[in-house]
């Protein structure tokens, strides 16, 4: 199946820039049939209009909504969702039992965030984060089958990147809703070499060995498309996995080499470390390093950060 999103429109998906950092950088889904739509992930608040615009643009109200399905709690993901429920009259949210005590109260989420990127910066690209009514909340579990208008979608457990993640399979397209379980790829990475890809750890809750599992679980499928919140759609699906085990695995390497070096400045030299790591694997992808490294300033940042998480738990 093509990957393009024009492609995956006419199967009732339709990618929505929640244009937070710069555009093309964090994307929710929504997916319609027969007149009904889920809200796969919603951004921060700030992306609430988008929301209701591409719903709009789908031909459908507010009403038609039946779900918003939440991959993980991250503000990135779920910020906005207080905010979004208070236009969605019908919708409930499918949510990780891990992730549903911080939906009814996000003060945690918002002080870690807040502790990591400062009160100004939270404002402004995160917004107000609201709490969500319990009765409106709906828990998941492994395994769990959505029926949408119809339109089955899957729901599984898919813990490495946070303890309360989960993926969402279309039967329709045989596609993966991937949060951010099937790492990174951002398309002006894309060229002659395919898509460029690298995990994601991000704190608090990395675990390598649970990641590659989740992974191996969405390949079980054989999907030919992984839908990314960071971002857009991506094919050539079982050598972007193989990819994500090979580099998890060279991540926890580098991570123990620093390590055994030193606490000290230990995220900078593991931010250090993983931009050469992923510079040499741009270089070999026919990519200029300086380009890729700046395109994922960000992402290698909270990788570093992940990585300390793990390594001061004591789980090296």
């Amino acid at each position: 199946m093509p990957t393009s999103q024009s492609a995956f429109r006419a199967q009732g998906i339709h990618c929505i820039d929640t244009e937070l950092q710069r555009p093309g950088f964090d994307a929710a889904w929504l997916v319609v049939e027969q007149g009904r739509a889920a809200f796969i992930d919603c951004g921060t608040s700030h992306a609430v209009p988008a929301m209701l615009q591409a719903l709009a643009a789908a031909g459908l109200g507010p009403e038609a909504v039946d779900w918003l399905i939440l991959t993980h709690v991250h503000l990135d993901h779920a910020g906005g969702a207080g905010a979004l429920l208070a236009h969605l009259p019908n919708a409930q949210v499918l949510v990780h039992p891990r992730g549903a005590p911080h939906l009814v109260d996000p003060s945690r989420l918002v002080a870690g965030a807040t502790a990591v990127y400062g009160q100004a910066e939270m404002a402004r690209h995160y917004g107000q984060v609201l709490p969500i009514d319990p009765a409106r909340i709906v828990q998941m579990h492994d395994g769990q089958h959505i029926d949408l208008a119809g339109r089955p979608l899957l729901c599984i457990d898919t813990p490495g990147h946070a303890r309360h993640h989960q993926c969402v399979f279309d039967a329709r397209t045989r596609s993966w809703f991937t949060g951010d379980t099937f790492g990174i790829s951002y398309r002006e990475l894309d060229g002659t070499h395919g898509h460029f890809i690298i995990p994601t750890t991000s704190p608090v809750q990395f675990e390598p060995e649970p990641l590659k599992h989740s992974i191996g679980r969405l390949l079980e499928q054989q999907p030919q498309a992984m839908h990314l919140t960071h971002y857009g759609s991506v094919g050539d699906v079982a050598r972007l996995g193989q990819q994500l085990i090979e580099q998890i695995d060279a991540m926890v390497a580098i991570g123990r080499q620093v390590l055994d070096a030193g606490t000290q400045a230990l995220e900078e030299r593991l931010f250090a470390a993983l931009s050469a790591y992923y510079g040499e694997r741009a270089a070999a992808a026919g990519l200029a390093p300086e380009a890729v490294l700046k395109v994922l300033a960000i992402d290698i940042r909270l990788n570093a950060q992940g990585l300390v998480c793990w390594l001061q738990r004591g789980s090296a």
